[in-house]
């Protein structure tokens, strides 16, 4: 098999080669180019020991020097050398107590987690792959190198990584790696919320979430236990065909499908708001004397509760504000005409409420088929409009409006609150369509 190496990457390997050294690129930029993907970044290994690879390189960063990583710079890009290693005992389900230095490429392997990520090439020798890594891309499978049950207790985040490779990439997990997951979960405990966070995101933005929903709805409890309450929580609403868990699923599901790539990529923000979106549901429910049951102001509920996972789980703040936000709005009336558009574009700005379209269809189509077509068709014209506003460069904020404040000053008004306040009319007054947003018109 041949695989296409950058030069830079040609040149870090030929360069330890020649100074009678192996390298080799390594891990999953030789999984992503065997798949077809662009790899995000290229890993290299080597019988070099990191002071050798700093001796033959002149520009270096000792990264994680005591686990034997350097990164080489070439010209602005950084690449990861790092000499093949055998790791030592797992002390704490994270981290090696040492590593011990080895001229072995094979014993380097055979310490990484999966098989699709336990593969080397270079250009003289070729891929090396003693796991069968490429037999599990050719299956779509998801396996531990060596025992499943020994890679999870040496690091449990690995837990989350194979459900996050089988999300991003659409494999499954073959039956060891699966059952050891369902037997070792709970060791998640053992590591740190942040790298939690990290791996969630990922699975979170990948295209198959729902599955791993379905599948692994166990582990994301572990860290999240608010979606337990979801689990077959019925909601006897003529508008509701599932159960607020599988509902969640069947919207996630239905945001997957409304993605493509080009055109309307995946957003964290939007999947993890869909996610969220009826967590508060069985917090907040009435029963009528009918046997319908209610959840008014669900929405308020779920952004509270989201709000403070979203803390708990350490998310960046701009992150956690915005799907909290999106949450809160899910369930608003959307009514359709410029005005109403504009109000929402003043409130929560073109991305948010492009991000809330999504979000409500996601929920629409995930519910009963009760007038479903017309409700999904509303959005379209809605989405419409919005192009239509925003096309024109119509006025739906104040730093679209005609005046500003110096305006409002040089025709007397006093500085402080109430030029705000008449600002704030004005603008209200242009987005119902009463004024004209001319600056001689509304002084």
């Amino acid at each position: 098999m041949k695989i296409e190496l950058p030069e830079k990457v040609k040149t870090v390997i030929g360069e330890l080669k020649a100074h009678g050294y192996d390298a080799y690129a390594v891990g999953g930029c030789i999984r992503d180019s065997i798949l077809g993907r662009t790899p995000g970044d290229w890993d290299i290994t080597t019988s070099a020991k990191p002071q050798q690879v700093k001796a033959i390189f002149p520009r270096t960063v000792d990264t994680g020097i005591q686990h034997g990583t350097v990164t080489v710079l070439m010209d602005k890009e950084g690449f990861e050398v790092t000499t093949y290693r055998i790791d030592g005992e797992y002390e704490d389900a994270r981290h090696p107590k040492d590593v011990i230095f080895t001229s072995n490429l094979l014993e380097d392997l055979k310490r990484r987690d999966f098989t699709i990520n336990a593969m080397a090439y270079n250009d003289e020798v070729g891929l090396v792959d003693p796991f069968n890594g490429m037999e599990d891309i050719k299956y779509h499978k998801i396996r531990c190198v060596g025992r499943a049950e020994d890679r999870f207790s040496e690091d449990a985040l690995r837990i989350l990584r194979a459900i996050r490779f089988a999300s991003q990439l659409g494999f499954v997990l073959e039956p060891d790696t699966d059952w050891n997951i369902s037997k070792m979960y709970k060791n998640l405990e053992n590591i740190s919320i942040e790298r939690i966070n990290s791996e969630f995101c990922k699975i979170a933005a990948s295209s198959d979430f729902c599955v791993q929903m379905v599948l692994y709805h166990e582990v994301f409890s572990l860290f999240i236990p608010e979606i337990k309450d979801m689990f077959g929580f019925q909601q006897n609403n003529p508008y509701h065909i599932y159960d607020v868990w599988n509902h969640t699923v069947h919207a996630v599901q239905a945001y997957e499908c409304d993605c493509e790539p080009d055109l309307n990529p995946r957003d964290l923000i939007t999947s993890l708001a869909v996610f969220f979106h009826d967590i508060g549901k069985p917090h907040c429910y009435q029963d009528g004397e009918d046997g319908i049951r209610h959840f008014k102001g669900h929405g308020r509920v779920s952004a509270d509760m989201t709000n403070e996972i979203m803390k708990r789980l350490r998310f960046a703040n701009d992150t956690r504000e915005k799907v909290v936000e999106l949450v809160y709005y899910h369930d608003a009336t959307f009514e359709v005409g410029k005005k109403y558009i504009k109000r929402w574009l003043n409130k929560i700005g073109e991305e948010q409420f492009r991000r809330l379209l999504n979000v409500r269809r996601a929920d629409i189509k995930a519910q009963a088929d009760m007038n479903q077509e017309t409700r999904l068709q509303k959005i379209d014209n809605i989405e419409y409009i919005l192009e239509e506003v925003l096309q024109d460069d119509e006025c739906f904020s104040l730093k679209d409006l005609a005046v500003n404040g110096k305006d409002l000053i040089t025709i007397g008004y006093k500085p402080g609150k109430e030029i705000g306040e008449v600002l704030n009319n004005l603008l209200d007054s242009v987005i119902s369509g009463e004024y004209i947003n001319e600056k001689e018109k509304l002084h």
